[in-house]
């Protein structure tokens, strides 16, 4: 059991962790949730009407609007539930892990197999995909969220339809297959091949470092590169589904926004005069994978599937060095 010493040196390295991750992450989900079409949309009688939304070309770039129209607040969006779902897991391993120090950020997957391993990968996000979503929303409303109200904060980002039915989740169309395809590239391709190309890490008992083939290095970023291709999309993609919300009504589909009976007190917008981003005409919903996929390359062309891919190649590289 950790000391009163131990507690507070954990408690400390959460909130630094947060205090970086959470606007560094929130401006990732908001560019990549950028709705920014390339040509005329038509209005609701079917005229012509140029795009007039944010055009935002880089991460840094977005960074710097949120900054400017929603200030320090607006780069902590999201702080909550992220906050809120690092508490749990950190006390569960507190609780209930076999180690005498646990710290954060130092748990991995239990060595079970590749079989093994995908199962567990896919259980784990089928948890944690819930408070994925309503991070990821929390993010990108305009609205302004009470830190300390979940009642409201859950009106806001939720449809009556998803709170009284909160499974339906689930069923968005296109997100668990887009969750489960990356889980199924990374846990059966590229740990494989990573494992393959680099040596395993030391041992806390041993002090010399494993041999390192520059050949094999190459490759691996050759790998890593390939990776990259295909995994941005798939990030891009689930990030757009996560926030279209859920609802089914006769007026609307069964994944249109909902508009009818959501139009409760939802308080004060965060930006003054504008949104930080656009966001898709919720009459006109993604359907699928592969529909969210066409959509936004003939929308927005193809750059827009791979929006921050230097995140996901930096992340997946630097993954080899703690597997």
């Amino acid at each position: 059991m950790l000391g009163f010493f131990d507690l507070i040196l954990l408690a400390a390295s959460i909130c630094i962790t947060l205090a970086v991750i959470v606007p560094l992450t929130g401006v990732l989900v908001r560019f990549r949730a950028n709705y920014n079409p390339k040509g005329l949309q038509l209005d609701a009688e079917g005229g012509a009407e140029p795009h007039t939304g944010p055009v935002v070309k880089s991460y840094f770039a977005m960074l710097k609007r949120v900054y400017q129209i929603e200030g320090w607040p607006g780069l902590y969006k999201g702080l909550m539930p992220t906050f809120l779902s690092t508490a749990v897991v950190t006390l569960m391993l507190v609780l209930f892990m076999d180690t005498e120090r646990p710290r954060h950020g130092t748990y991995h997957a239990p060595a079970a197999g590749i079989i093994g391993t995908l199962v567990y990968s896919v259980g784990m996000m089928l948890i944690a995909l819930p408070t994925a979503i309503i991070t990821y929303r929390a993010i990108t409303t305009p609205h302004k969220l009470p830190y300390f109200n979940a009642a409201k904060s859950l009106r806001v980002l939720l449809t009556p339809t998803e709170r009284r039915r909160p499974w339906i989740i689930y069923f968005t169309p296109g997100l668990l297959a887009a969750e489960v395809s990356h889980i199924v590239l990374v846990v059966l391709g590229l740990t494989p091949l990573r494992r393959l190309l680099l040596p395993a890490p030391p041992s806390e008992t041993s002090s010399s470092l494993p041999e390192i083939s520059a050949v094999k290095i190459i490759i691996y970023f050759v790998v890593v590169a390939l990776f990259t291709f295909v995994l941005t999309p798939l990030e891009v993609i689930a990030t757009r589904l996560a926030i279209q919300r859920n609802h089914a009504s006769a007026e609307y589909n069964s994944v249109s926004q909902e508009v009818d009976g959501d139009g409760e007190d939802v308080g004060e917008f965060a930006g003054a005069e504008e949104d930080v981003i656009g966001l898709r005409n919720e009459e006109d919903p993604y359907i699928g994978l592969v529909d969210c996929a066409k959509r936004i390359i003939d929308e927005e062309g193809w750059f827009a599937l791979y929006r921050a891919w230097w995140i996901t190649f930096l992340g997946t590289l630097s993954s080899g060095l703690t597997y």
